[in-house]
Formats: C-alpha cells, sequence, structure tokens
C-alpha cells in the first residue's frame, strides 16, 4: 500500500513565470522573484535607443543591450561584485564615459559569436542567473508613435524623453520596420502559467513588446494567468495625468479588453518630499481607484529617495495570486 503511495506520488512542477517588459520595471520584479522555486524568463524589449545603449547601437549595429544588461543583472545569483560589475557605469575617459561595463562587455560578446541571442544566453552562464532572458525580437527595429495632434515622431528616446510638446497623447504605436518576435520568447510565452507585465514606462517599456508581431496572439493563446502591475508614478510625455485606469485602458487597447486577469496597484502615496522632487520632472502618483474586480491594492513602495516598487514585497503579492 505504501509502495502505491509512494509510486504514484509526482514530484510539484516549478511553476514558468514569463515577465514581459524592460528597464528599472523589469529589474526590480525579477529581483524579487528570484528568490522564489520557479522557472523565470524575461522576454526584454528591444527598441531602447538612448544613452550607452543608443550609442553601441549607431556604432556597430547590433540590438540595444541596456535592458538585457538590467535583466541579466537582476536574475544573477552573484549580488556582490558581478552585478555591481555589471551596472558600472564610466563617468570618465574618452569614448567610455557614459557607457555601462555591461553594455560593452554584451557587445564585446554579440560580436565573438555573431548572434544577439546567443551573446545574451552566454552572458547569463558567466552571471550565473537563475533563469533567462529572450529579446522580444531579434530584428534590428525602431519605436514609432503618432501623437494625437498627428506628428509622426520615431525613435524610443525621442518618446521616453519628448522634444515635442510633452502634453500630446500618444494615439498610436508601432514597429519601424514591422518585426516578429523570437521563436524562443514566443515560445515561452505559450508555454507560461503567469504572465507579468510591468511595471514600467507604458509606451517604451510595456507595450514596445506588445506590438510586436505575434506577441499579442501569443499572450492570448497562452493558458498562463496574466498579470498587469501598474506604475507608481506617472511619465512625462507619456502617461501625464493618467490614473491606473488610464493605464489599463491603454494596454488593453493594443492588447485586448479584458486580456489581463489581474492588476496589481500600489496603494501607498509617497512623502511629500518625494512627490514635490517627482512634480519638478513632471511626474504625478497614479491613483489605484479602479473600481474592477481584478484590482489588486498593496503596499509596494520601496526606497527613500524613489517612487518605484519594493521587489520584496511586489513579490510577495505576484507569488501569492
Amino acid at each position: 500500500m505504501s509502495r502505491k503511495a509512494t509510486g504514484s506520488a509526482r514530484p510539484k512542477s516549478r511553476p514558468k513565470i514569463v515577465v514581459i517588459g524592460g528597464g528599472t520595471g523589469s529589474y526590480n520584479v525579477l529581483l524579487g522573484l528570484k528568490h522564489y522555486d520557479a522557472d523565470l524568463t524575461a522576454v526584454v524589449s528591444m527598441m531602447d535607443s538612448g544613452g550607452s545603449t543608443g550609442r553601441l547601437r549607431d556604432e556597430f549595429g547590433f540590438l540595444p543591450p541596456g535592458d538585457v544588461r538590467r535583466c541579466l543583472a537582476a536574475l544573477s545569483l552573484d549580488t556582490g561584485l558581478f552585478r555591481s560589475l555589471f551596472e558600472y557605469r564610466f563617468n570618465r575617459g574618452q569614448g567610455l564615459d557614459g557607457h555601462s561595463f555591461g553594455n560593452l562587455f554584451l557587445t564585446v560578446l554579440r560580436d565573438i559569436t555573431g548572434s544577439d541571442a546567443m551573446a545574451i544566453k552566454e552572458a547569463g552562464k558567466i552571471l550565473h542567473i537563475r533563469g533567462s532572458v529572450l529579446p522580444v525580437t531579434i530584428a534590428n527595429c525602431q519605436l514609432g508613435a503618432i501623437l494625437e495632434n498627428g506628428q509622426v515622431v520615431v525613435g524610443e528616446s525621442n518618446i521616453s524623453v519628448p522634444k515635442h510638446d510633452p502634453k500630446l497623447r500618444i494615439r498610436k504605436l508601432f514597429p519601424v520596420p514591422p518585426v516578429r518576435v523570437f521563436k524562443e520568447a514566443e515560445q515561452a510565452i505559450l508555454a507560461a502559467d503567469k504572465i507579468i507585465i510591468g511595471p514600467g514606462d507604458l509606451y517604451t517599456s510595456l507595450l514596445s513588446n506588445i506590438i510586436v508581431g505575434g506577441v499579442k496572439s501569443a499572450i492570448h493563446k497562452s493558458k498562463a494567468r496574466k498579470v498587469y502591475v501598474c506604475n507608481i508614478m506617472t511619465k512625462k510625455g507619456e502617461t501625464s495625468g493618467y490614473a491606473a485606469a488610464d493605464h489599463v485602458r491603454e494596454l488593453e487597447k493594443y492588447l485586448g479588453r479584458g486580456a489581463v486577469t489581474r492588476i496589481v496597484c500600489n496603494n501607498r502615496i509617497p512623502g511629500t518630499a518625494l512627490l514635490r522632487k517627482y512634480a519638478a520632472q513632471g511626474a504625478e502618483f497614479v491613483s489605484p481607484d479602479m473600481r474592477d474586480p481584478r484590482v489588486v491594492k498593496a503596499d509596494l513602495l520601496g526606497g527613500r529617495d524613489l517612487a518605484r516598487h519594493d521587489p520584496d514585497k511586489l513579490a510577495r503579492v505576484l507569488i501569492g495570486l
């Protein structure tokens, strides 16, 4: 009898969690989730065009390494020297000033391996990451936007740091040229048990993934629970004046109404001094007041100097859903 019971018992499989996004948003989610027993995959935006990433992209013609670098650093099991090294940014030196070591490292690996996808995999091995990092596409493309006055803006950095009137809202987002999802990223989405979209800049970090051909379809076909993590603060030139409901409305304009099964919102307002600091940058607190049964509200605020999600608080909520 005991033999039968032992033979019929099956080990519980690790849940497959896919995080879609980029920038510091994905960094914080992955930093918290890696401490749980889960099979993690980061699907990362490939349309960054500013700073060190933009310079390397222009000079070498490779895919932008910035968001990939952050995700690799977040998933690294070495929380000390390796991660500090990968995130190190030069502040002097002709040609080096402004570059991050991680971006240069990935660029060198790309040149050696001859493949962006292979360079990311090899970097993951070197950093001993817990999980995997996949580009949403391996095709070279830019992010385009049509503003409410009909003006067309091309380039992620031109949308993220607007040279146009930042009060103009974005009416349509599109890739230039149209591109297809990286096959491995598509397979990860289809096989996921849970898909987490966000947090991150709505248009330049999140929707820049959704508009890649095949991503929306894969998310819809996936049997995973789909979770959207709303931002804590708005972004000048992207989401000025947006409440949580506005963020969800825009996401579902591209992804489909009712596509997400849970919406996670921070309900703790940052301190007055921090709000003033953000107000000087044209940003404000995202109100979580949504009357929607899908909404989960919690104190997710972390840090003193920045209004960002606390990795551990957020991970507890996401794992508990």
